[in-house]
């Protein structure tokens, strides 16, 4: 039987590997359809396939997907494909592209909290980048259920601190993150021991409640037993009991993490009406969402309460529309909206009527900087707790600021730019809530207010405003390693009272004022490309609105 191909094998002696794709996949193909060479048979629902197990092997051990979905999962049409195209494709990934972007369309598809570490893995081992970053953006954004997969628990000790040790982790609570490492620790004891101090070194303790690490980190007998552990707990229990030595531990244990690739739609809240100018025009109460990956606006209920100039923040996945201006006065009232009833309902009211302040979360707790009041910019600070449904004031900030900028950047909360009523700034300041201090930062190259501001990943970026003699499209990036700002290219349109806001990893600037109009249209950054992409504009706004996003994953 042999001797019936001995030609073209004797050919394939002679050939390079880059003629591989054009003589040996022919031949090995008609091989395995005559039979020959063939040792092993795979089969799926009715359909029966010979391979060679030299093939399955190199590529089944790359990846232990292929075990555990596509003999259960895969149709029968797929798998056939699979066998035929890509088993052989896998020593040699650039060889066949259509192959291979088929191959790249099916498992980007199909990842799974118990397959994507072996996906990643494999995209690794075919140094395919597009399906790396599919399979790691999946694995941070459903880490809680892919640390309970048996390929969490194999993986080896560099891996697992390189996942733990990620800012983009999609948790509710660092307790989480804890409990993934030690179950890692626990599944092989004996070996994995030593390795826990290395581990709750790369894990943000201090985030942990005092009951949780008093209770349970405390008293597991595998943190007791060793020193380093201990000295790491008590490490995390003295950031609670004494705040003042808080800025001497490490950044990164301190820093909440925030996962910038979950998908999120993004609510347009109030603004002003086409005919407005700069000066004037009435509010609205209207309200539109946008979902990024289908580049759609849809219309949301009305607020009960029309608000430009409105602050817009995100909690528990209520979208709260705090202050602003209805056209006569200012306002302290507040109206929580939730998308799954689509409905409105008024909640407590702030202690100072304020428009164009910003508004963040963090820790949970919204906050809002600066304003104005009808009278005067404002430097006063408050935050609310949507548990007691109350608003506390908290620690001035150092200057008045009116459309300053403000977003949560490291775990602190950033204010830049903005104005008195005299002056347009470009200096920057930011809070740190655990010791009700404010300090200065680097201040921005242009001054500017009514501005857009957005943290993404390890950078906080400003975007469009007025600086006094003319209406923006330059944009900043600020480093606080460096604690400096640097130029990205600016957008294609100028933008005052323009809001920005991140979702699944790009930043979106809405709406605004060019000096001539109010604004419908919508611009998407890219980070990596360090380019803006018109997007699909508002369908119901025109000019400044409040912007929120509420993230599409639950947990």
């Amino acid at each position: 039987m042999v001797e019936d191909g001995a030609e073209e094998l004797e050919d394939l002696v002679h050939f390079s590997v880059s003629e591989l794709p054009s003589r040996g996949y022919g031949v090995m193909e008609e091989i395995r359809r005559q039979g020959k060479l063939c040792d092993v048979t795979l089969k799926s629902a009715s359909v029966v396939i010979c391979a060679a197990s030299l093939i399955y092997s190199h590529w089944s051990s790359s990846i232990a997907y292929f075990h555990t979905y596509i003999f259960v999962s895969a149709s029968c049409l797929v798998f056939s494909l699979l066998v035929t195209s890509t088993l052989v494709l896998s020593p040699f990934p650039s060889s066949t592209p259509l192959t291979l972007i088929f191959f790249l369309f099916f498992y980007a598809k199909r990842l799974h909290p118990k397959n994507c570490l072996g996906v990643r893995q494999f995209a690794e081992t075919m140094m395919c980048a597009v399906l790396y970053d599919a399979a790691n953006s999946f694995i941070h954004q459903h880490f809680v259920e892919v640390s309970m997969s048996e390929e969490f628990l194999a993986l080896p000790l560099e891996d697992v601190l390189e996942l733990v040790s990620r800012d983009e982790l999609n948790v509710k609570s660092e307790e989480q993150v804890f409990e993934a490492a030690l179950a890692w620790v626990r599944y092989d004891r004996e070996q994995r021991g030593p390795y826990l101090p290395e581990l709750l070194s790369s894990i943000r303790l201090p985030l942990c409640r005092p009951q949780f690490l008093s209770d349970r980190v405390q008293q597991d007998d595998l943190v007791r037993c060793c020193h380093k552990c201990r000295d790491l707990v008590d490490e995390a229990k003295d950031y609670h009991l004494m705040p003042e030595r808080r800025p001497h531990l490490p950044a990164f244990r301190t820093r909440p993490r925030c996962c910038t690739s979950i998908a999120g739609l993004i609510y347009a809240v109030g603004g002003l009406n086409s005919a407005a100018n700069f000066y004037a025009g009435d509010s609205l109460n209207v309200v539109e969402v946008f979902d990024p990956i289908a580049n759609r606006w849809e219309k949301c209920h009305p607020m009960t309460t029309a608000r430009s100039r409105v602050g817009v923040a995100v909690v528990n996945g209520l979208l709260y529309a705090i202050g602003g201006y209805d056209g006569q006065l200012r306002l302290s009232t507040v109206e929580a909206y939730n998308p799954e009833t689509d409905t409105w309902t008024r909640v407590g009211s702030m202690n100072s009527k304020r428009s164009a302040m910003g508004t963040v979360v963090l820790d949970g707790q919204i906050y809002v900087c600066g304003g104005y009041d009808g009278n005067s910019s404002l430097n006063s600070v408050e935050t609310y707790s949507p548990e007691t449904d109350k608003w506390t004031v908290v620690t001035p900030m150092s200057s008045n600021r009116s459309a300053a900028g403000v977003t949560v950047f490291e775990g602190r909360i950033y204010v830049s730019g903005g104005h008195d009523g005299l002056q347009i700034f470009n200096s920057v300041e930011h809070y740190n809530h655990h010791t009700a201090t404010w300090h200065p930062a680097a201040g921005m190259l242009n001054k500017r207010c009514r501005h857009g501001a957005a943290s993404l990943g390890s950078k906080m970026f400003v975007c469009g405003g007025y600086d006094g003699s003319g209406f923006l499209s330059i944009a900043e990036v600020y480093n606080s390693m460096a604690d400096q700002w640097s130029l990205i290219v600016p957008m294609h349109t100028r933008r005052s009272r323009v809001s920005l806001v991140a979702s699944c990893g790009r930043l979106y600037a809405v709406g605004g004022y060019d000096g001539q109009s109010n604004l419908s249209s919508v611009e998407m950054y890219d980070p990596e490309a360090d380019r803006w992409t018109f997007m699909a504009p508002m369908a119901c706004h025109e000019g400044g609105v409040g912007v929120g996003c509420i993230p599409l994953l639950t947990i």
